[in-house]
């Protein structure tokens, strides 16, 4: 029993126990907020009655999540605010609050004053206002009806979204970029600027510099992040199979070809495709790429059907692309069509700041994949023999160091000793200038094997800096390819 007799109506304080769902009524007249508390009722609420403003508004402020409505007197009496001032309050702190005025004598100003306030509605206190309040009352239950549905739509987004930061970073962890030096950090910068243009991107940078790791880092990072990524090393597929794979094939389309085959570019419809080494196509195919870059259109081998699709491209590549273009074995119109960012990757030895924090970064994940490793640590001597060493293979080389090393170690804390013992055996031969000079300084030495050394020198620089791609090698000599072999087979030039 309220304090105004009303059963249900705590109109003058706060009940012991509140329902789900409250009504809040402001007004002077214990007979209105009875009324008030009757109508409700009736609809299956409870009403809580105040006298005064404060009272109401505290109320309001510490029970937010369950009032669903509030009814305001425009007129509380003298020296108290009025309802207008009352409705402005609320709705600075709660703006989806429904808020009904009454009033004894209702003026256009009122009206105004009151919409302008924030009121859902204002209606006059005369003989018909519970059927006016009925009416009122339903139209604000369909806008209710629609703020519900708004704020569980909001609290699903918000779970999907919370959702969806976990996998990002769970997903991270496949692309993962560790370092804090001041070149990663440029590299990063244009990741982050480059990933939501929806553009070609091409990576360049020696083997083992993490260049499907940044192209990764792109796709996560861009509107495609939730459609595949897929990914194709051309220097593994041999060009005659390159056109299947890339652009599939249909059924019959050759020997084997027993079913339609989807090739890369379908796959990644809606995503992005990452083309690695794209430096060992030919002439010939690099043309059909630039086609589908353009027109983002092509067919099956041995279709006839033309298919469109939305492909975004990065491609990759160690090779020197300029020096290629010179050399007439890349095209131009590709280089401009893939070029629009490049993003370089220097080498590990020129950014070796980033080598403790890769470094702790294999130990970590070596300790999640491998059970039973006792090492949790690396020790200052371990570090500094790391960078003493120039990893020529760069950070592949340098995860796999730290893992043998780990592997082997039998204690916590990874010594200089293990990193050592890891590090593959210190040969180097001799540089071409070395051998000339060596030649030179022995005037006994025959002409002729100097200038074969000499020749055998220049064959075998041109081909490191070709990758051991023969034909590069034999261009960069400007010899041909059978001048080059003769060579190659006199001076036994095999990779070992």
């Amino acid at each position: 029993m309220s304090a105004d007799g009303v059963p249900g109506a705590a109109l003058d304080g706060v009940p012991d126990a509140l329902p789900d769902a409250l009504i809040v009524a402001v007004d002077d007249q214990p007979e209105v907020r009875r009324l008030l508390a009757d109508i409700f009722r009736a609809r299956g609420r409870r009403l809580e009655g105040f006298a005064g403003g404060d009272r109401a508004v505290a109320f309001v402020r510490e029970h937010a999540d369950r009032v669903e409505l509030v009814i305001l007197d425009l007129d509380l009496g003298p020296g108290r605010p009025t309802g207008i001032d009352i409705c402005r309050e609320l709705r600075a702190a709660h703006r989806d609050l429904p808020i009904i005025l009454l009033t004894g004598h209702g003026t256009i100003d009122d009206a105004v004053a009151a919409i302008k306030a924030g009121a859902e509605d204002v209606i006059v206190k005369d003989p018909y206002l519970e059927d006016k309040l009925d009416l009122s009352v339903e139209k604000i239950e369909r806008m209710m009806a629609q703020v519900r549905e708004r704020r569980r739509l909001e609290g699903e987004n918000r779970e999907l979204r919370a959702i969806n930061q976990r996998l990002r970073r769970i997903a991270g962890r496949r692309w993962q970029i560790v370092g804090a030096s001041e070149a990663l950090g440029r590299i990063m910068s244009k990741v982050e600027r480059v990933a939501p243009v929806p553009r070609p991107v091409l990576i360049l940078g020696e083997r083992g510099t993490g260049k499907e790791l940044i192209a990764r880092a792109i796709h996560h990072l861009s509107r495609r992040s939730d459609r595949p990524f897929v990914t194709i090393n051309c220097a593994a597929v041999p060009e005659t199979l390159l056109e299947s794979e890339l652009f599939g094939h249909e059924e019959g389309a050759f020997t084997g070809a027993t079913k339609l085959k989807e090739g890369k570019f379908e796959l990644a419809d809606g995503g992005t495709l990452f083309l690695d080494e794209i430096g060992n196509m030919s002439m010939d195919f690099q043309a059909k790429i630039l086609r589908v870059l353009e027109y983002q259109r092509f067919e099956r081998v041995a279709g006839a059907e033309s298919i469109q699709v939305d492909v975004r491209v990065i491609a990759a590549t160690n090779a020197d692309v300029r020096a290629q273009m010179e050399r007439g074995t890349f095209r131009r119109d590709l280089y401009d069509r893939l070029a629009f960012e490049v993003i370089h990757l220097p080498p590990l030895r020129e950014r070796m700041d980033d080598v403790p924090a890769l470094a702790a970064f294999f130990l970590s994940r070596f300790r999640e994949d491998v059970a039973g490793v006792s090492v949790d640590a690396i020790s200052a001597e371990a570090l500094d023999r790391l960078a003493a060493y120039d990893f020529p293979g760069n950070v592949r080389e340098l995860k796999n160091v730290v893992e043998r090393a780990v592997y082997s170690s039998a204690g916590r804390v990874l010594s200089g000793d293990d990193v050592e013992a890891a590090l593959p055996p210190q040969r180097r031969e001799p540089t071409s200038a070395e051998l000339i000079a060596g030649f030179h300084d022995d005037p006994k030495l025959p002409l002729g094997a100097r200038v074969e050394a000499f020749e055998r020198a220049l064959c075998k620089d041109a081909l490191e800096r070709a990758r051991y791609n023969q034909k590069e090698a034999a261009a960069l000599l400007g010899l041909t390819y059978d001048q080059f072999r003769q060579r190659y087979r006199k001076y036994g030039l095999r990779k070992e």
